[in-house]
């Protein structure tokens, strides 16, 4: 393909939601910012695909081009500089610190949670060297000197893609959608407070649970959340509907991959299915997720964006471009598949010693009732995310999950403090010097 599959975000308008990951790092002890922006354009050479800048082809379309400038690292501020802007040299990424807090922000277009982290750890592993002059036990942290890993680099392509037929083709049973509050959170400047309430658990409690009731963590955290809409949305309300993002890459030779190119599992339940107990909810959400993530089912879906790419390079210009994208978003729009809530888990990754110096580790995107989980060392963490300051989603949250005799540990909220892409620009032809072709 002519383009990058990184671009294909940033296509898309950002009025409302931003196509940003932020990535909170709360360390033990007080940040030294010095050593941590050595630490971050240390860390970033080990990562040239993040080393980039956006520009425009002769078509108008967007490019990614190497950029050498230093990766820049702020104290808090009121206003976050835009990702590609020059307050940041161009990057589609920035580092922003205050006290024991490290916000690391990235743009959605070059990669999702599972693929932004190890350039996170990488940072926190340097930093750590530089600070206290010792070299954590990590093997499975990418060290700054390390080569990249088989693929990592790479892109899939719309050849690696399965042509056999979809074992499963999701039909969807038109599960709630929290309108109300979409239309308050987007429209309505007295209702709209971004925000995010972040939960710890403790990793033995929740794997204990999932153990002994034919789950996993992924599908746990799904039924835990229908079960608290199932609280607080009205009777007439007769399906809610949960989403979560599978990576495929690995399935297609590349698991190493930073791509964000993701296939999603729907999930379904009636109000009658939200009585039973935890174990038949756990063995019908972890079977969907297995038959719902079979290679030729993520081709299939895969398949309708790499066609949305290909059609894309196609057009001349980069306002013709946009207008494609915006009619045809396949997140958007009459043929969209949306569920009444997000569930996602990063999964598991080995921080080694690094995990001693380090408090807390969550992921903050936009959207509402949104969950984000991650893993740190003994640790569960989670993002509750949403577009309103609205507590009746996780009082009944919290209250599921003391049914299930789950310890937790609650702050917040908290603002979520996203910002926004400064992309090129197609440079038009003055008035007057079409004037000067037409010979006028």
């Amino acid at each position: 393909m002519k383009y990058s599959l990184n671009t294909f975000r940033l296509y898309k308008k950002e009025s409302i939601f931003f196509s940003i990951i932020r990535i909170r790092v709360v360390m033990k002890e007080k940040v030294d910012v010095k050593k941590l922006k050595s630490a971050v354009n240390t860390a970033i050479k080990r990562y040239p695909y993040f080393a980039v800048r956006v520009g425009l082809d002769e078509d108008g379309g967007y490019i990614l081009q190497s950029n050498p400038e230093e990766a820049v690292i702020f104290r808090r501020r009121k206003h976050l500089p835009k990702l590609g802007s020059p307050a940041v040299n161009g990057h589609l990424l920035f580092v922003q610190c205050e006290g024991r807090e490290i916000n690391f922000y990235i743009s959605h277009a070059l990669c999702g949670g599972r693929g932004a982290q190890p350039w996170v750890m990488t940072t926190v592993y340097q930093y750590i060297i530089e600070k206290y002059h010792v070299v954590p036990t990590a093997p499975a942290i990418r060290k700054p000197d390390s080569p990249l890993l088989p693929g990592e680099a790479e892109e899939p392509t719309i050849e690696m893609l399965g042509t056999e037929q979809p074992i499963f083709r999701y039909r969807s049973k038109k599960p709630a959608i929290l309108g109300i509050d979409y239309l308050n959170g987007m429209f309505n400047p007295f209702k709209r407070k971004p925000n995010f309430r972040f939960y710890t658990f403790a990793q033995k409690d929740i794997m204990s649970f999932v153990k002994n009731n034919d789950s996993s963590v992924a599908s746990f955290f799904l039924v835990v959340m229908a079960k608290a809409l199932d609280k607080v949305l009205p009777e007439k309300v007769r399906v809610i509907g949960g989403e979560t993002a599978h990576n495929p890459a690995a399935s297609l030779g590349l698991p190493h991959s930073h791509i964000d190119l993701l296939s999603h599992v729907h999930l379904d339940y009636t109000r009658e299915q939200l009585k039973w107990d935890m174990e038949k909810l756990g063995t019908m959400t972890r079977g969907q997720i297995v038959l719902q993530t079979d290679p030729s089912v993520s081709s299939a879906e895969l398949r309708d964006k790499f066609c949305l790419l290909q059609e894309l390079e196609a057009i001349r210009g980069q306002k013709q471009k946009l207008a494609y994208f915006k009619k045809h978003d396949p997140y958007e729009g009459k043929n969209a598949q949306h569920g009444t809530f997000i569930a996602n888990y990063t999964g598991w990754m080995d921080w080694g010693e690094v995990a001693d110096y380090v408090d807390s580790f969550v992921f903050i995107v936009d959207g509402h009732v949104l969950l984000e989980a991650s893993s740190l060392g003994d640790r569960i963490f989670l993002s509750f995310m949403q577009l309103l300051d609205e507590k009746k989603y996780t009082d009944a949250f919290e209250a599921v999950l003391t049914e299930f005799g789950i310890p937790f540990q609650s702050e917040g909220p908290f603002p979520k403090r996203l910002t926004k892409h400064e992309l090129p620009r197609e440079k038009t032809p003055s008035a007057s010097l079409l004037r000067k072709k037409s010979g006028q």
